[in-house]
């Protein structure tokens, strides 16, 4: 186990760990790992929790995710033969209660693989993915049979499934691309507005996130029909995984996961599905293109090598019957791609697709773009082709239908989901939408088959309004009156020209952060890592938010469900916020509008006694250019601030507050500058705006 485990075994922080290392010489040593990850024994590490008195009885769904990880066949072999153990429980409590009275593990293991076939078999089908589960495979890991048995008594078999394979799934990310929960929500409901689902595929399954949210939609349906979920993924273990979730988590449902290539060895050829959710793997080039040339599903026209997502966008509609709903996650490069223009024209002009809704950047991964929500339908023969496409931008709701102050927009999903659902519902019943300039808008196909057959959205909705039009523009202009007045007000004043300048720079008595820290005059903290307690959100101040002046912005990670929250850094009123990466001569005084934040990442806290330092007199000093130079060293490309080595002169009280009083009128005419440059690029972008798109006459 690494230290993380051991942090969550003990209930502390990872910084805890380090400090016992270094303080105990009994502390056990590792046993593998790296040096700068190293691995203890389980066993060594509670003994030792327990002689210490940090540990009084290792939590049962620690020791089952320990044996999980330390597991011959490795976590996600042990994990197939947990979910197999649970889905015997939960489906054949009769077998189990007489098979774990055997008081031999060889005993146990040496029926227990015919039962799970068993019970695999008849849940999900003869060919499942879940395999592999022999007596030798088996022999070495009663203890784990035992142990997750015992779990599913006292959490539940889902929940506890649901537990190990997060924990799975969060200890491997770069392994693993997952759908969002709100994300995969959305691509549910879209798919589901006209008639409960009775079967759904996900050819790409992944962990089975798409097929989870289409089953709860299904089962907040009334008069909804048993649900049939199929799905693939071409990686065995994670087919296998997801095969087990979806058994475990569904119990109604008739579950199918195959494992194998979607596209080169199709698992479902027969299959008429009355919805498909995929959120295909984005930019493959080996995806079969040289052996699938005369594949019958490629109806509207063959992908060119760079268009594998087309591929499975015909995927889609050749595995829905008639009258189907398709949604997938795509890149936005898909949409305006010259080479895919023909496949798209045909789409449009067969009335296959339907509607091409933008997502604000940061709802699903990868993070850094706006990926597009595709909702396609198969038409049906009888049906005329729709002669209309909806295009929706879900960016400006997310946002609250406008940037912060800083230009930096926070995610409303609520708001999202609502745009989306919205839009789609009238779209779907009318043929058409009421547009609303910047959001929505629907098309006529015939206008989109130009040169490009351009589908993205940002290029066809009108924008809104120049800011508001003319009366929001005179009242930026007001405010920018007003507050160009108070920079005047507020500019410092400096020493008149005929004062004999200083003889030189002053000589202080010098101390450092770091002295001051050890002698009580300050308490210094660093910034994360945290996570939020249940029921008790909190805004995160992160590096960017200082650097910029702005409000906290950040949020804290979510806590595994079975660790304890790691109490994160509240700032207070008084404190004194440093960047420590790449932030310049930066230093915050917390007011009462930020106090209560949690302190993010690549910051510092200084929190000052009152009675030895006044706040604005060391967040003033703090800034100094020779201070951080003299304190700042290279890490790679980035400078990195050591605060300890920043120093200060040692001055009385009565001085330090004279001193701060004039930082402190410094940052009110630097917030003051902020906002007149905020501002008066409204203002310009705005008369832009509204001169060209003729809501502000000239004149």
């Amino acid at each position: 186990m690494t230290a993380a485990g051991i942090a969550r075994l003990a209930g502390v922080g990872r910084a805890a760990v380090s400090n016992w290392r270094r303080r105990h010489a009994d502390f056990p040593k590792p046993v593998g790992g790296t040096e700068t990850s190293p691995a203890f024994a389980l066993r060594d590490i509670e003994q030792w929790l327990r002689d210490q008195g940090k540990l009084a009885e290792v939590p049962l769904r620690e020791r089952v995710w320990q044996q999980l990880v330390g597991h011959p066949a490795g976590a996600a072999g042990a994990l197939r033969q947990a979910g197999a153990v649970l889905l015997l429980v939960r489906d054949r409590p009769a077998a189990w209660k007489q098979l774990r009275g055997a008081s031999d593990d060889a005993d146990l293991t040496g029926v227990l693989p015919a039962m799970l076939d068993s019970v695999l078999a008849a849940r999900l089908g003869d060919d499942h993915p879940v395999r592999g589960l022999t007596r030798e495979s088996l022999a070495p890991s009663a203890a784990l049979v035992r142990a997750t048995a015992e779990l599913a008594a006292l959490d539940g078999a889902a929940e506890a499934y649901a537990f190990l394979l997060g924990r799975h799934l969060d200890a491997n990310p770069r392994q693993y691309t997952l759908t969002p929960p709100a994300p995969a929500a959305l691509m549910a409901e879209l798919a589901a507005q006209d008639v409960p689902l009775g079967s759904v595929l996900d050819p790409a399954c992944g962990a089975g996130g798409l097929l989870t949210a289409a089953q709860e939609r299904a089962a907040g349906q009334p008069d909804a029909p048993p649900l049939a979920l199929h799905a693939q993924e071409a990686d065995p273990d994670l087919a296998a995984l997801t095969a087990l979730r979806l058994a475990l988590s569904v119990p109604g449902a008739q579950v199918r996961v195959r494992a194998a290539d979607t596209l080169r060895a199709d698992a479902f050829p027969e299959l008429a599905a009355d919805a498909v959710l995929v959120h295909p793997p984005f930019n493959e080039r080996n995806w079969g293109h040289g052996e699938l040339a005369y594949d019958p599903r490629w109806e509207y026209g063959f992908p060119a090598r760079t268009e594998s997502e087309l591929a499975w966008v015909q995927h889609a509609l050749a595995r829905l019957r008639p009258g189907g709903t398709a949604v997938l996650l795509m890149p936005p490069a898909a949409a305006s791609r010259r080479s895919g223009r023909r496949i798209r024209a045909d789409l449009l002009r067969r009335g296959a697709l339907r509607a091409v809704i933008a997502l604000p950047a940061g709802a699903a991964p990868p993070n850094g773009i706006p990926l597009h929500l595709w909702v396609l339908r198969k038409p049906s023969g009888s049906a005329q082709p729709a002669p209309q496409l909806l295009v929706v931008d879900t960016a400006g709701p997310a946002a609250g239908g406008a940037s912060g102050a800083s230009g930096r927009e926070k995610l409303d999903w609520a708001a999202v989901r609502a745009t989306a659902v919205d839009a789609w519902q009238a779209f779907d019943r009318d043929g058409g939408v009421e547009e609303l300039p910047g959001i929505r808008r629907s098309l006529a196909a015939i206008d989109l088959l130009g040169d490009d057959v351009d589908l993205a959205p940002a290029r066809h909705l009108p924008p809104p309004a120049a800011a508001g039009g003319p009366a929001e523009l005179a009242r930026v202009r007001d405010r920018l009156t007003d507050t160009l007045a108070r920079t005047t007000q507020l500019t410092p004043r400096t020493a008149p020209q005929d004062t004999a300048p200083q003889p030189g720079p002053a000589r202080w008595p010098l101390t450092t952060v770091g002295e001051l820290a050890r002698s009580g005059a300050l308490l210094l903290r660093a910034g994360g890592p945290g996570s939020a307690l249940p029921g008790v959100p909190f805004a995160v101040l992160t590096d960017h938010d200082v650097i910029g002046a702005l409000a906290p912005s950040g949020t804290l990670p979510e806590a595994a469900p079975s660790a304890p929250a790691e109490e994160p850094v509240l700032v207070q009123e008084g404190d004194v916020v440093v960047p420590v990466l790449g932030g310049g001569a930066i230093a915050r005084v917390v007011d009462d509008t930020t106090a209560g934040a949690a302190l993010g990442r690549n910051l510092t806290l200084l929190r000052p006694d009152p009675a030895a330092l006044d706040p604005w007199f060391l967040a003033g000093f703090l800034r100094g250019t020779a201070n951080n130079r003299q304190a700042s060293s290279y890490a790679s490309t980035a400078t990195r601030l050591d605060v300890r080595r920043l120093q200060l002169p040692r001055l009385p009280l009565a001085e330090q507050r004279r001193y701060g009083k004039r930082f402190q009128d410094l940052a009110a005419f630097e917030e003051a500058l902020r906002l007149a440059s905020r501002l008066g690029e409204q203002l310009v972008q705005g008369l832009y705006d509204g001169f060209t798109d003729g809501s502000v006459a000239p004149d």
